[in-house]
């Protein structure tokens, strides 16, 4: 397959680096007959939410993995999205890699494509057979498992209700953007006072938002024939829907336009928007403190965000998966860490966190809850970002954000998204 062929050309260095550490692995693998006796140490990295969301799944699979191997080193290392991808590129060249690391599941196929991840079965972990099919995709190549699915995020609208009722007088969320947009008209003009009030705080980089628009006009961001892929942001459809997203920035947003989303909660929990584009979880950060504001308690509530042409906005389905390093030399360590972590027991404590975990058993129950349903009906119409061999680059050098950028700058649409795709067809078929 010509994806297999251009990774292995474009990432020779790494492979080979990676090839070279796995032949110490047989040698440095001293497994004991007895787990209580095996020795050793496991380096995990997982991204920050895990310290600061659901830290009891971290401290059960602690708990449950010393019991097993009281004498083995259990090492949580936590990293930030900022910075996590230069971290684990430069781990992975030097001696320092993690034996387990949480990758998101747009960052997963370039990895997959050069090496960096070990093969794994699928038996071993629970719930594998009801995984949700776009998280094992991520973690999927040519039929063989590189990873394991551990949490999905589905976007949807997580708004004020006190400001729609102050507002509008109802505190029902509206279910067509044309009635959604004469409710934010009605809540600005009640703001009136507050300049640094946004109705709807949707940032101007917020390109997973863009881009739901984008399918939601029936394009994309780019296209395969199933041996490669060409950018299509240049097409009607894409542009219509960027133009879209761009005309609710600039009308809606009156705070820093050019801003991403990372701080969309402080902002709302700042009370300082109606409402936010978010992930479901992001409900329970807003009223969490220290940086969640509780008087917003009964307030904050999750909706599906309504979209053009009176359907629902599609929603990018987003998540994180598990991978073993291909350079660990404790590899069944590390896939026995992976299978505690994703256990359904600990997956539970996910969806207590209104977090949509990685399987439909678990799942199915969250789209009757009204706290959790609209992100979990979400799930079935979500879209997904090209799994292609240099999507990771993409995302690394910000394609999207410089292309949303621009435009609120004053680059028209045709110009941006020509520069874009350019740019995009450039990286997409070969892996970074």
């Amino acid at each position: 397959m010509k994806r297999k062929l251009i990774a292995a050309i474009g990432v020779a260095t790494m492979f080979a680096a990676v090839a070279a550490c796995g032949s110490n692995d047989k040698k440095d693998d001293k497994a004991a007959a007895n787990p209580a006796d095996r020795s050793g140490a496991v380096t995990v990295w997982l991204m920050a939410e895990s310290q600061s969301t659901w830290p009891e799944l971290v401290k059960n699979t602690t708990a449950q993995f010393k019991a097993k191997y009281p004498k083995v080193t259990l090492k949580i290392q936590y990293q930030q999205w900022s910075d996590k991808i230069q971290k684990l590129d430069a781990a992975l060249s030097g001696s320092s890699a993690p034996d387990v690391v949480e990758l998101g599941n747009t960052e997963t196929q370039t990895y997959i494509l050069n090496g960096a991840l070990a093969q794994v079965d699928k038996s071993q972990f629970a719930n594998s057979g009801t995984w949700i099919k776009g998280l094992e995709d991520t973690c999927t190549y040519q039929g063989k498992l590189f990873c394991v699915p551990y949490y999905a995020g589905a976007r949807v609208a997580v708004y004020n209700a006190a400001d729609f009722k102050a507002g509008t007088g109802s505190d029902a969320f509206p279910a067509t953007e044309d009635a959604l947009t004469a409710a934010l008209d009605k809540i600005e003009a009640k703001k009136g006072a507050d300049k640094t009030y946004s109705s709807l705080y949707l940032p101007g980089q917020y390109w997973y938002a863009a881009m739901s628009y984008v399918k939601a006009y029936g394009g994309a961001i780019a296209t395969t024939d199933g041996t490669k892929w060409t950018a299509s942001l240049e097409t009607p459809q894409a542009q219509q829907g960027i133009q879209h997203y761009i005309d609710l920035v600039k009308k809606y947003n009156h705070g820093d336009q050019t801003k991403d989303e990372a701080d969309q909660d402080a902002v709302a929990a700042q009370q300082k928007a109606g409402l936010i584009y978010g992930n479901g979880w992001e409900a329970g950060s807003i009223i969490t403190p220290p940086s969640g504001n509780a008087k917003l308690k009964d307030d904050i509530k999750t909706a599906t965000m309504p979209g053009p042409n009176g359907k629902a906005l599609p929603s990018f389905i987003g998540g994180s998966d598990l991978a073993v390093v291909s350079k660990s030399k404790v590899q069944d360590l590390a896939k026995e860490f992976i299978a505690d972590y994703t256990s359904e027991k600990n997956e539970a404590i996910l969806v207590t966190k209104a977090t949509l975990p990685n399987n439909t058993t678990q799942l199915e129950p969250m789209k009757a809850d009204p706290a959790t349903a609209a992100a979990a009906n979400a799930v079935p119409d979500a879209w997904f970002t090209p799994i292609a061999p240099g999507w990771a680059a993409i995302e690394k050098q910000g394609v999207l954000k410089t292309m949303l950028l621009d435009i609120l700058k004053g680059k028209s649409v045709a110009a941006a998204t020509k520069e874009a795709d350019d740019k995009i067809n450039s990286l997409i078929n070969n892996a970074a």
